[in-house]
């Protein structure tokens, strides 16, 4: 079942249901997620924070994004997008398939 479009655009929705499912990302790891190019998730990720959906902040040189928990209807908007990932199975998959465990520090290359 395709994902319907409740925020305005397809990519818009499933950059929410990412970050309801990741918690906190970076851009480059959403466009990575979504087979989509940085620009369209940087884009799509500044628009979602100017509706206030969405947070980032500077983590030294790297953007990190979340949803906006000061968001006046986060609860309602978290609700839905629970019920979306239902939607978009193959999203999860790749997400959970993710490495999410920091590197060991002072290891070598």
């Amino acid at each position: 079942m395709a994902v319907t479009s409740p925020f305005g655009s397809r990519s818009r929705t499933r950059l929410l249901i990412a970050l309801e499912l990741l918690g906190q990302t970076y851009p480059r790891e959403l466009a990575r997620l979504l087979g989509s190019s940085l620009s369209a998730a940087q884009k799509g990720l500044e628009s979602l924070e100017r509706d206030g959906l969405v947070a980032g902040r500077l983590v030294g040189r790297t953007r990190v994004v979340q949803l906006n928990p000061a968001f006046f209807a986060m609860k309602e908007v978290r609700a839905l997008l629970v019920r979306l990932v239902e939607a978009d199975r193959e999203l999860e998959s790749r997400i959970a398939a993710l490495r999410r465990r920091p590197r060991k520090s002072g290891k070598r290359l």
